[in-house]
């Protein structure tokens, strides 16, 4: 891979030369071009001078900034912008050390790895990543890319840092409108039913992260050109469709996904989740029975306690008689 930019890490008082190279591939992804339905053939972007009406030649292209009136534009080439009091530029100073999950994944851009820029930055290189790794941080920093200064966090992963582009936070919208204007009731056995779907799914596959769509599309092309049907792999069809039952819905959910591991239904937490909402129904015969036992109990036990007082009160009677008699 050939480095995208070079620079150094600031890290207090220790500089790290770096070379920064893509993380990830785009142009693997399915993209289109547009073209002429009448006649197929391919529109094109022509780069054309809005003042003479001519097609421009990409030498002859360069860079101007609109201020806010958005009529105005300020020709700037590149010793304008190299002259830029920048620190930025050159230099990718470390300005904190966050935990990971401090950062807000809509911030996330694009990733690049960083490699050492000559064998002296090897040392520092791997003392930083060992550090972060055992702190359990990221760094936080700015570092102007391709002409713009952006906010970046850098991570160990593995035996490599990593450098990602984060958004400023201006860049992330604002809620309004997203929210539902009234919160949805959620009972605590959908809540129980929702975690056994959870748990039943397992970890990705293979076959979970392949580009199927490509595929076809691919499929698709070579059916076109060989003037055939395309041959396409039958899949099962997502249910389409508004739920009326939520909990029935997950649970039939749960038991779809363990038949497809093989897996009995009646068993492990979708039982359970089955099961929660006669759960109360279920103590409260069981208090009535327990109730009924004690009432009976106590019952019991008043009835011999009144047959013990008996013989008392006859033997007691019997012994006046017997005084009478005297």
């Amino acid at each position: 891979m050939r480095p995208t930019a070079k620079f150094a890490i600031s890290f207090g008082l220790v500089t790290i030369p770096v070379a920064a190279y893509n993380a990830t591939e785009t142009s693997a992804s399915v993209s289109f071009v547009r073209i002429h339905t009448k006649d197929g053939g391919r529109v094109r972007n022509q780069p054309v001078c809005s003042l003479e009406d001519a097609e421009v030649s990409p030498d002859e292209i360069g860079r101007g900034y609109r201020p806010g009136d958005g009529e105005t534009v300020v020709p700037l080439s590149d010793e304008d912008l190299e002259a830029l009091p920048l620190p930025t530029a050159k230099t990718l100073t470390i300005l904190a050390f966050v935990a990971g999950g401090d950062i807000d994944p809509l911030q996330l851009g694009k990733g690049y790895y960083l490699g050492i820029d000559g064998p002296a930055a090897a040392k520092p290189y791997v003392l930083l990543r060992e550090a972060m790794e055992r702190h359990q941080r990221v760094g936080l920093g700015k570092i102007a890319l391709h002409g713009r200064e952006t906010l970046a966090m850098i991570r160990p992963m593995g035996e490599v840092l990593v450098m990602q582009q984060l958004l400023w936070p201006h860049q992330i919208r604002p809620l309004q409108g997203v929210l539902p204007e009234r919160e949805a009731p959620v009972h605590a056995n959908e809540v129980a039913a929702a975690e056994a779907l959870m748990d039943s799914f397992g970890g990705l596959s293979e076959e979970d992260v392949h580009d199927h769509y490509r595929e076809a599309l691919e499929e698709l092309v070579a059916a076109k050109l060989a003037d055939r049907e395309p041959e396409f792999e039958t899949g099962e069809e997502p249910p389409a469709g508004q739920v009326m039952d939520l909990m029935a819905a997950l649970q039939d959910s749960v038991r779809a996904a363990k038949r497809s591991r093989g897996e009995d239904e009646e068993s492990g937490p979708a039982a359970t989740a089955k099961k929660a909402p006669g759960r109360k129904t279920a103590e409260k015969k069981t208090a009535a029975r327990t109730t009924g036992a004690k009432k009976t109990a106590e019952k019991t036990a008043g009835t011999k306690k009144t047959a013990a007082k008996k013989p008392a009160a006859a033997k007691k009677t019997a012994g006046r008689g017997g005084r009478r008699a005297g």
